[in-house]
């Protein structure tokens, strides 16, 4: 292999030939950055006079070159190099240049005000067909066509039900034992810290209890559920399902679906018996109120309408949770990073929902008269 360098006034031709295989290139980089450190360096010319065999080395201390040209602004010929060469060098280049022009691109704010009215029109619409396809799964599954393995039910069923009563049963006692706390604040003021057992038994009945239950739930199972749909999207298992004529609505949502709507209810029943104990405590051994008196007020503020109110609202935040993350489970992309925005978005959507379905819920009741 030959390297030579020819200065000719503003010009610096440099003249390859023969092999050019695993080569070191510090030294030839060295005598480039001093010919370019001249100011009245204008071009640099490489020109080919019998290169034999090549490697990525050569690529390597070109597209080093060429880099050090364009930041001082220095022309770069190498127009005699082999094709393969050119190629490679121009796609390098292109990459680079298309990145910039994206990074460096400014979106008019009608044209983005566009692009965002357009994107949430596709999500309102790709909601609804989902949302469709989950109901006519229902609907075989009732009519007893619908292709949902019992098995995966019940490991749902145990995911989200029994191994959660520890974790809801914590948070349960903790919320009735601060509400107690809370309203002990005003009540003792007036000397009706009694009524402490009203508030805690009405609060965890009729909404408390199932919200806190929902927010647990969105957390814990809601994003079991999203990261697991979407580690089988990565690993191609529901193409492959897909590819098999298996409706992945009945194969993968129906079993979570009904395995949460299920066990929502019955956390939420041991959500409102923890919060009430956990105010117990607080107003029987650390305000002194008579045990028999606090269970009088308490039985006196149970109302079977908060009592269902409370467990409707549970069955809803249920079906809510299921749908989102399996929503953002099954549209994940293809990568580990789609994995954790699908895990994220189904529960920031899912905890959103559930509280814009309390605002609907108590509205309608509130006209109702419930």
């Amino acid at each position: 292999m030959r390297l030579d360098f020819e200065e000719k006034k503003n010009v610096l031709k440099i003249v390859i030939s023969g092999e050019y295989i695993r080569y070191e290139n510090d030294a030839f980089m060295q005598k480039i950055i001093h010919f370019m450190q001249k100011k009245t360096l204008r071009q640099i010319i490489v020109q080919n006079e019998g290169i034999k065999n090549w490697d990525s080395s050569l690529l390597v201390i070109l597209y080093q070159i060429k880099k050090l040209a364009e930041k001082k602004q220095i022309l770069f010929n190498y127009d005699t190099l082999p094709n393969q060469i050119q190629n490679l060098m121009t796609l390098a280049f292109t990459v680079k240049q298309k990145n910039q022009q994206k990074h460096n691109k400014k979106t008019p704010f009608l044209e983005c005000l566009a692009d965002r009215a357009i994107l949430y029109t596709l999500s309102i619409k790709k909601a609804n067909s989902f949302v469709y396809s989950v109901l006519s799964s229902i609907k075989r599954f009732f009519k007893k066509n619908a292709i949902m393995q019992k098995t995966d039910f019940y490991f749902s069923l145990e995911e989200c039900g029994p191994k959660a009563v520890g974790i809801v049963s914590l948070i349960s006692f903790m919320v009735g034992l601060i509400l107690a706390f809370v309203g002990s604040i005003q009540l003792q003021s007036f000397g009706a810290q009694v009524y402490i057992a009203s508030l805690v038994m009405v609060a965890m009945i009729r909404i408390m209890g199932a919200i806190m239950t929902g927010i647990i739930m969105a957390g814990r199972t809601g994003a079991a559920y999203a990261a697991q749909i979407g580690t089988m999207q990565v690993n191609e298992e529901v193409d492959a399902l897909k590819t098999m004529g298996i409706p992945i609505t009945d194969f993968l949502i129906l079993p979570r679906l009904f395995a949460l709507t299920i066990s929502m209810p019955l956390l939420t029943l041991l959500s409102d018996f923890m919060g009430i104990l956990g105010g117990a405590f607080v107003g029987i051994f650390l305000l002194n109120i008579p045990f028999y008196e606090y269970i009088k007020f308490s039985q006196d503020a149970f109302g079977l309408t908060n009592f269902l109110v409370g467990i409707f609202h549970s069955i809803i935040y249920g079906i809510v949770i299921a749908l989102c993350a399996c929503y953002f489970g099954i549209n994940c992309g293809k990568d580990a990073d789609s994995v954790g925005k699908a895990t994220t978005h189904a529960v920031v959507y899912s905890i959103v929902w559930m509280i814009v379905m309390t605002g609907i819920i108590t509205l309608t009741f509130q006209v109702m008269g419930i």
